[in-house]
């Protein structure tokens, strides 16, 4: 058995553009690892007021998720669709 594991890029305060692995997405939120083994921490990224991205916080830096919420959406809607098929 395959386990899919998502990965997304989020941006930092300066502009650095990192690779994250998803733990758990929903449309009001996003739970994401950034790191590996011992240095690995967890984020959780919440919609911005304007629903255009999403942000939070990780050791005191800000980093986001360049996807709106309605784009989150119609992705989850998207995959819950194709993996809610038999055949």
């Amino acid at each position: 058995m395959s386990m899919y594991i998502e990965k997304i890029k989020v941006k930092t305060e300066n502009g650095q553009v990192l690779e994250v692995v998803v733990l758990e997405k929903r449309a009001e939120r996003i739970q994401v690892v950034l790191g590996e083994g011992v240095h690995s921490v967890k984020c959780v990224l919440t919609p911005t007021r304007n629903a255009l991205a999403y942000a939070g916080s990780v050791m005191g830096r800000e980093i986001v998720y360049e996807r709106s919420r309605e784009q989150v959406q119609a992705d989850l809607d998207r995959l819950s669709g194709r993996h809610g098929r038999t055949r």
